[in-house]
Parts: structure tokens; C-alpha cells; sequence
């Protein structure tokens, strides 16, 4: 397992100020983790609480960062959401707060992932969803 600590922005293809991750804190074969401190600069934030939206992008921005710290050494790949299936927000959080977004791989068939995501803020479960995310040269978008 690797812990490695690192700023995601050069990882993923998001741009400011559509980046929704800080920090890539584990990323191995089949889990990643990331942090997010919500400011009032963050997009999707709406009456100072990251809103659904925000949410779900960044869980997919996990998994584009998990993408991109594994493939470092070699051919740029992306990672395309093709759905979001039993997604679950418990709670919205807030300006001030930060999230920790861990995903886990489920499955691999024909380059599309299955991944099971889990938010987590204070220690308590803010959101669980199954995310499935086409893997692909980024060349052939």
C-alpha cells in the first residue's frame, strides 16, 4: 500500500475553479483517499454547504486523481463517468469543514471501473455511492 501525501492538481485534468480535492493522502491498487477543506471560494458551495452536485464531483475527482497518480509513468488516462447509482447524502458539509472521500474498486471489466465511494466529515458518514467510470487514453477524447 502506498500513503503518499501530495497536492492532486497535477493529477487530475480539472482547472481552478472547478477542482473539488486538496490533497491525494493513500492511493494503492484499489483505494484512494482524498481531502477537501470547503471554503466559500469552492464550487458548489450554495448558503455555505457544499451542495449535492459538489458532492458527486468530488467523488469522480477521487477517482480521476487515482487515475492519474497510477499512470504517472505512462500514457495519460482519463476517467469519464458513465453513472452514479445509490447514491446516499446524509448531510451537507459546510464552509469551514473538511471532507475525506475514500473510493474503493469493486471491479474492472473492459477498462470501466465499479467503484463503492464513502464521505466521510468529523468521523461521521456523510454520503455512500457506486460510481461506474470509463477508463480511457486521454488521446481518444
Amino acid at each position: 500500500m502506498n500513503f503518499h501525501i501530495c497536492s492532486a492538481k497535477d493529477l487530475i485534468p480539472q482547472q481552478s475553479p472547478f477542482v473539488l480535492i486538496d490533497d491525494l493522502l493513500l492511493c494503492d491498487e484499489t483505494t484512494a483517499t482524498t481531502h477537501l477543506l470547503i471554503t466559500e471560494d469552492t464550487m458548489f458551495v450554495e448558503n455555505q454547504e457544499l451542495n449535492e452536485s459538489g458532492i458527486v464531483e468530488n467523488i469522480a475527482q477521487t477517482c480521476a486523481v487515482r487515475i492519474g497518480y497510477l499512470n504517472q509513468d505512462k500514457a495519460k488516462k482519463i476517467g469519464v463517468i458513465g453513472s452514479v447509482k445509490n447514491l446516499d447524502i446524509f448531510q451537507k458539509p459546510c464552509v469551514g469543514q473538511t471532507i475525506e472521500t475514500t473510493i474503493e474498486i469493486l471491479g474492472d471489466v473492459f477498462g470501466t471501473l465499479l467503484v463503492q465511494s464513502k464521505v466521510m466529515c468529523n468521523n461521521i458518514l456523510i454520503a455512500t455511492g457506486e460510481v461506474k467510470v470509463a477508463v480511457t487514453d486521454h488521446n481518444a477524447i
